[in-house]
């Protein structure tokens, strides 16, 4: 969740530590801090808010100074506070260490070292490891590399770990467990940071940091190691997208920008995957005999993946014809989940960096299972840590609020059931071409859906004094109605829930009252029985005072609706797609109106890298 970066070369420290912090603040936080190193002296600042409240605390009299680390925080343990900000010191003041995750055995180290005579001054696990690290410094005579490595055998938890001192200023220690952290390579200069949008204006040269890797960089070097002192080696990447990528190009918020970007993101995640009437899907690594031998596939993910997940239940199960099970990730591991070898998991995560998808990941792997990773970061832990991925190609998304990672989840999750029909030989190969074909002509229909939502968001402006939103779907529209919910819950704060349509009159109907906004999404294709059966649960609702609002394709009949959101017609099984377009762009329009932060909603981070 936090951001984390340090940067050692010839510019002055703070114009890349605070630009890169504000490239990460869409993971949200709560307060921020530098810690910039000279000759004997480190000066750090930190303030709680945001990092414009950092940024006044600085002030123009700043020291040139050439290396340093930065940090925005989002509590966990001890408030959003001035004193539980990053930095941490030592007692001495020369020592600072910035953290991601948790350390999970701080209280019996913060006991040890009170023991000892140090003195805490704030209420995070972080700061023991400051002191820690201060103590075994001394002990390998000054080596802080070999002090890290010594402390983070003794710790127990996910953490990414910065340091610097003071009397080796130029030299920034860091290391990874179940946390991001990557290093930039630059020229005369050295990058950490936990995402690479940290240092993208400055270089696309990057390298990966495996688990319990120590790095250790100064402005013209770096070497990785384990705990135990060997030297790894470097994995080099180069960063496909560019600073321009992250800027908001005109739109008024990047979640408006990325939702308008998504005609293109499903294309990109599309793009070359047939080939003579066959799916293309050749980094899956899986034998012929082994696909027909899986006889179950589980489907790790939460939140939004969580719901591409739900949708793509529907899609495999319908296509390659094998039974799915869709698991919250958090949940997993905590009961015994029936899986072996014959068992192909989907690990679904954005940023790759999930740490509730990443656990349940290793624990269905020891039982066996064949892991393939769908993933929008390249390597991302949870793709190394895959058999095999399956990359979106959405681009980077920098709204806390995921818009075009949902659609390209979605997209890939269909080429994964059409693959697994075709490899089956459950679909014919013009079957899977036709559904294919069909694909492919949703980036153009979405961009028909985006070229019509002006009068939702005129809509969507009187519904502001609201206080709770229901949203209604059945068969594939109920994962949407379910993402149209959380969607409004993230941004507008409020209460949203969605339902499958039959079980409107099992209880949720008495929610109903004069006026309720009910969001109904109308069965697309042929699926004619559920579309009389959703034309009753819209009557239901509107005898009760709802506020119907229907999503509905091009030509479809509507009655007792009080507005109509019309989409182009696509089969059933395309119209998760589309559906979900208008959700996006009313809970957008309820954030706007209700003057809350669209991009950096309260309390959220954009990647959840704690359990």
């Amino acid at each position: 969740m936090c951001g984390i970066v340090g940067y050692t070369g010839p510019q002055s420290a703070v114009t890349p530590l605070i630009e890169g912090l504000r490239r990460l603040e869409y993971r949200g936080y709560d307060s921020a801090g530098i810690a910039l190193g000279t000759s004997g002296k480190l000066y750090v600042e930190k303030r709680a808010g945001k990092l414009n409240n950092l940024e006044q605390a600085l002030g123009a009299d700043l020291p040139t100074v050439h290396s340093g680390i930065g940090h925005t925080r989002w509590a966990t343990h001890g408030g959003p506070t001035d004193r539980n900000a990053h930095p941490h010191l030592d007692n001495e003041g020369k020592l600072a260490v910035i953290h991601n995750g948790i350390i999970e055995n701080y209280a019996e180290l913060r006991t040890l070292l009170e023991g000892r005579g140090h003195k805490f001054s704030s209420d995070t696990d972080t700061e023991s490891v400051a002191h820690l690290l201060s103590d075994l410094r001394k002990s390998h005579n000054g080596d802080l590399p070999a002090a890290m490595r010594e402390a983070v055998a003794s710790l127990r938890g996910s953490f990414t770990l910065l340091a610097i001192h003071a009397d080796a200023p130029e030299t920034i220690v860091g290391v990874r467990r179940n946390s991001p952290l990557v290093l930039g390579l630059g020229d005369g200069e050295n990058y950490l940071a936990s995402d690479v949008a940290a240092f993208i204006q400055y270089t696309k040269r990057a390298v990966e940091l495996g688990q319990d890797e120590v790095v250790t960089i100064t402005p013209t070097s770096y070497s990785i190691t384990d705990l135990a002192g060997n030297s790894k080696k470097a994995k080099e990447y180069e960063i496909t997208w560019d600073a321009s990528a992250a800027e908001k190009g005109g739109f008024t918020h990047f979640m408006l920008k990325e939702i308008f970007e998504q005609p293109k993101a499903v294309a990109d995640t599309l793009i070359g995957r047939l080939k003579d009437k066959k799916i293309q899907l050749d980094e899956l690594n899986l034998s012929s005999r082994e696909i027909k031998d899986i006889d179950k596939v589980v489907v790790l993910a939460c939140g939004t993946a969580f719901h591409a997940g739900l949708i793509a239940k529907y899609a495999i199960e319908k296509w390659a014809k094998v039974p799915v099970e869709v698991e919250l990730a958090s949940e997993f591991r905590y009961r015994d989940p029936i899986v072996n070898k014959n068992t192909l998991v989907l690990a679904i995560s954005q940023s790759g960096e999930t740490m509730d998808t990443l656990m349940a990941l290793r624990h269905a792997k020891s039982l066996g299972a064949r892991i393939l990773a769908i993933c929008n970061t390249n390597s991302s832990t949870i793709p190394r840590e895959s058999d095999a991925v399956l990359y979106t190609h959405a681009g980077p998304e920098i709204a806390v609020a995921s818009t075009k990672a949902f659609l390209t989840q979605v997209a890939a999750t269909y080429l994964i059931g059409l693959y697994l029909a075709q490899q089956r030989g459950v679909m014919k190969d013009g079957e899977v071409a036709e559904a294919f074909e069909q694909l492919q002509e949703l980036p153009g229909k979405i961009e028909q859906v985006l070229e019509t939502v002006e009068p939702l968001r005129e809509l969507t402006r009187t519904f502001a004094a609201a206080t709770s939103v229901l949203f209604l779907g059945r068969n594939v529209g109920f994962p949407v109605a379910l993402e149209g919910a959380l969607k409004l819950k993230e941004l507008a704060y409020m209460h949203a829930e969605g339902f499958a349509g039959g079980e409107l009159k099992h209880g949720p109907i008495a929610l109903i009252e004069e006026g309720t906004p009910v969001i109904a999404i109308m069965p697309a294709g042929a699926e004619h029985a559920l579309d009389e059966k959703m034309a009753s649960n819209i009557q239901e609702v509107k005898a009760r005072g709802a506020n119907v609002i229907v999503i509905a394709e091009e030509g479809q009949v509507v009655t007792g609706a009080t507005h109509v959101i019309r989409l182009p017609k696509a089969p059933a099984m395309m119209q998760p797609l589309l559906a979900t377009v208008p959700l996006q762009v009313f809970a957008y329009e309820m954030a706007v109106t209700r003057g809350n932060d669209v991009d950096q909603p309260r309390n959220l981070a954009k990647s959840v890298t704690v359990e």
